[in-house]
């Protein structure tokens, strides 16, 4: 296919943009613990990120998710589900200000999800669900669409288009690695660069691109490429970052090998900061390679 124009540059949340191949903004970022555990987690994470967020300047994005429909076994805990699930996350919002995101896995969940959260996001295994894609567009929220593991990059721009169909052009696409063989994943940093090409505003999922998909009774997966992988996605030219935060990532109930601590994810974000700015200073004075 043709490249198109880069994305045009849209409102992912309210006062947070993204594409348009601008990287001298604020670094946009979704965070949050995978799962709500409960009330008290999730208001607890929400004031610590919207600190965190003042001290480096950055677009953040609260995101949880109410149900964790894929879980490996079933008895794996999956969460509190869409009522409860959303009446914690209007919490969050409410005290403190955070715009929200989490996931939708049924159409007729989208129209409730809408009612709270800035963003609806769908699941990887689920990105080719044409009628989940459109009801979430057809809100008129942001999607953040997750890039199917099973997927090439070019194959987003089709379902891009999906959600496209309804009207509503702030979509983005998020890069969470390709399986290799089995329980394994790879990320292949030239897919920024295709999905872009394609006119996609791209983000970059380091948690799940961590994992070590279906290993057991959860998945497992490799935390200490954690900053590596993301220091080169930003270097890559990534819009935004995805990552997973969670007070005690070793207890956590759901995603517990790959969620990263707050000391930890701040260093991490720091240091992707820095990796822009340096990428988008060498892009301004035409001293990049």
């Amino acid at each position: 296919m043709p490249k198109l124009p880069p994305a045009k540059r849209f409102e992912l949340a309210p006062g947070i943009e993204i594409g348009g191949g601008d990287l001298a903004g604020r670094l946009p970022v979704i965070a949050g613990p995978c799962m709500l555990e409960s009330e008290e987690l999730a208001l607890g994470m929400g004031h610590r990120l919207a600190e965190l967020a003042r001290r480096l300047d950055l677009g953040l994005v609260f995101k949880s998710s109410f149900d964790k429909a894929n879980r490996s076994s079933l008895t794996s805990p999956r969460g509190p589900g869409l009522d409860v699930g959303l009446r914690w996350l209007a919490a969050v919002k409410r005290e403190t200000g955070l715009p929200i995101l989490t996931d939708v896995h049924e159409v007729h969940q989208c129209s409730p999800a809408a009612e709270v959260c800035d963003v609806l996001q769908i699941p990887a295994f689920l990105c080719r669900q044409t009628d989940l894609v459109v009801a979430a567009a057809a809100t008129g929220r942001s999607v953040n669409l997750k890039k199917g593991q099973f997927m090439a990059p070019d194959d987003l721009r089709r379902i891009v288009d999906k959600a496209r169909s309804t009207g509503n052009e702030r979509i983005t696409v998020t890069e969470r690695g390709t399986s290799f063989g089995y329980h394994n994943l790879v990320v292949d940093m030239r897919s920024f660069a295709w999905m872009q090409d394609d006119g996609l505003a791209v983000i970059y999922d380091v948690t799940h691109s961590l994992q070590m998909p279906g290993g057991g009774e959860q998945s497992g997966g490799l935390r200490r490429f954690a900053e590596p992988l993301a220091r080169a996605a930003v270097a890559a030219g990534a819009d935004g970052v995805f990552l997973e935060i969670h007070p005690d990532p070793e207890h956590a109930l759901s995603d517990s090998a790959v969620q990263l601590d707050p000391e930890r994810a701040e260093k991490l974000l720091a240091s992707l900061i820095a990796v822009r700015r340096a990428i988008s200073s060498d892009s301004l004075t035409g001293t990049g390679a």
